[in-house]
């Protein structure tokens, strides 16, 4: 079963196209979205397992330059 997992992203101004570019290239990256309100990109993930979720999120995403803050937000099926 795949975790799947949506995250907020909050980034400098004038950077989230970048940021939403670069997201789009990282393994594990179903989509990546500029949208308006408190965040500026929401991307949505795939991963195997929590664990890789979480590898992928801290390693890859928060990696990307112009990123200042994220909240990840896994999907439960209730």
């Amino acid at each position: 079963m795949t975790v799947r997992a949506y995250v907020l992203i909050q980034t400098e101004v004038g950077k989230a196209v970048s940021v939403a570019e670069e997201a789009r290239t990282i393994e594990g990256v179903v989509s990546a979205d500029d949208v308006t309100g408190p965040y500026d990109v929401i991307v949505q993930t795939e991963a195997p397992t929590m664990d890789d979720l979480g590898k992928m999120i801290v390693s890859k995403i928060q990696a990307v330059d112009g990123i200042t803050r994220t909240l990840t937000c896994p999907v439960v099926n209730l």
